[in-house]
């Protein structure tokens, strides 16, 4: 990569500025200046430190806890661009918030993953860049150009690492079968399927196994970990089922919300592979092992800046 033209500014939301300081670091440029703050009643503040004009603008910000705060946060953000004259305000979102609000399941429901959509766009930004929404046609709710990355090459080359003699990969629900029929190609390994209700928000029950799981490892590929419920019933699901106690647990998206950090010392779990889309406080747990997407997005916003595709990032998924 080639360090970024004068006119390439990086600017960073407060919800995971860790990451997008490596983002600079690999890129040869340092984080945007700009003040971030609160008035006395809550509102926020955003000043933007620098000229913007005509420039291409990147800001990152996670929808990490607390959600809502970061949500305005960005709006507030976006329109001080918008204002100071940018040329291109390119709205990096490792983790899109509100995702799994992408349709109604019941009645008189919002479907906010829609309208966080329409604020985005409304508010000023040209461009998304995020990486594995919960559902992906979340991407047609947006009438500007997105670009959906993933981090299941990062995992997968994390998994290459390992003997993986008698392991076997899971979807832990129809939702994520696509995903893990992909990692299971890349790996060279068998697939199973979980089927599960969900008789009410961060719970699921576990109906039955598609597959045959005896004996074997499982790897459990998810978009996200958040309180932790759902996961440690489908690692004890697989063990009734036959399957190996030494579940090893991958997800894009390390919400952790409590309990979520008890919950994976289950003894079934013996490895958690999440990435630094969200902040991970480490070390949070012996068994954690956190990968970083800072390269991914580095060589994406080269690419994005000079027209070049992205989708050569994705040798692996592209096949």
């Amino acid at each position: 990569m080639k360090r970024p033209s004068e006119d390439v500014k990086i600017f960073s939301g407060s919800s995971n500025p860790m990451l997008a300081t490596e983002i600079c670091r690999l890129l040869g440029t340092e984080v945007g200046a700009a003040e971030l703050s609160r008035f006395s009643s809550g509102e926020i503040y955003v000043g933007i430190g620098e000229s913007v004009r005509g420039a291409d603008v990147y800001v990152l910000q996670s929808f990490s806890h607390p959600v809502n705060e970061h949500f305005v946060e960005l709006m507030v953000m976006i329109d001080a661009l918008k204002r100071s004259s940018a040329g291109m305000i390119n709205v990096i979102i490792p983790y899109y918030g509100y995702a799994r609000q992408e349709k109604q399941d019941r009645s008189r429901e919002p479907i906010t993953a829609k309208m966080v959509a329409d604020v985005l766009t409304t508010v000023g930004a040209d461009r998304v860049i995020t990486m594995d929404l919960h559902a992906p046609a979340i991407q047609g709710f947006f009438d500007i150009p997105v670009d959906h990355m993933t981090a299941l090459d990062l995992i997968a080359d994390h998994l290459r690492n390992k003997d993986l003699t008698d392991h076997i990969v899971v979807s832990p629900d129809a939702g994520r079968a696509k995903t893990a029929e992909r990692l299971a190609t890349y790996l060279d390994l068998p697939v199973a399927l979980m089927n599960k209700r969900r008789p009410k928000h961060n719970e699921a029950e576990i109906t039955h196994v598609i597959g045959d799981v005896r004996g074997k490892i499982p790897i459990i590929i998810e978009d996200m970990i958040d309180t932790g419920g759902t996961i440690v019933k489908v690692a004890e699901g697989l063990v009734e089922h036959g399957a190996l106690p030494h579940v090893i647990l991958c997800a894009t998206h390390a919400v952790f919300s409590d309990p979520a950090l008890q919950r994976l010392q289950h003894p079934a779990i013996r490895e958690v592979i999440v990435t630094d889309t969200l902040p991970v406080e480490a070390p949070v747990m012996q068994k954690l092992r956190v990968l970083s997407v800072a390269p991914l997005i580095a060589e994406a916003i080269d690419r994005i800046h000079h027209n070049r595709s992205i989708s050569k990032l994705f040798s692996e998924s592209n096949r």
